[in-house]
């Protein structure tokens, strides 16, 4: 899941990759993977990222927070 509103906060400051991964010392590769959603970040790098951007991690990272629904039962097996 693309995390649209992280890509849009770094946009809408006009922002590079390669600044904001300078600025809270991660890679650009690392960076990018956050925004496509193929990696979750820690606590501290949300935290951070919270601070950095102004706006709150379920902002930035929804897909994390979504409700999670257990549809693997195990009774009657």
């Amino acid at each position: 899941m693309r995390r649209t509103v992280l890509i849009e906060a770094r946009k809408n400051k006009k922002l590079t990759r390669e600044l904001v991964s300078r600025e809270l010392n991660i890679s650009t590769v690392y960076l990018r993977k956050l925004e496509n959603g193929t990696s979750k970040p820690g606590r501290d790098l949300m935290v951070r990222m919270e601070n950095y951007y102004g706006l709150s991690v379920r902002e930035l990272f929804p897909d994390i927070f979504l409700p999670f629904k257990d549809t693997d039962c195990s009774e009657g097996k």
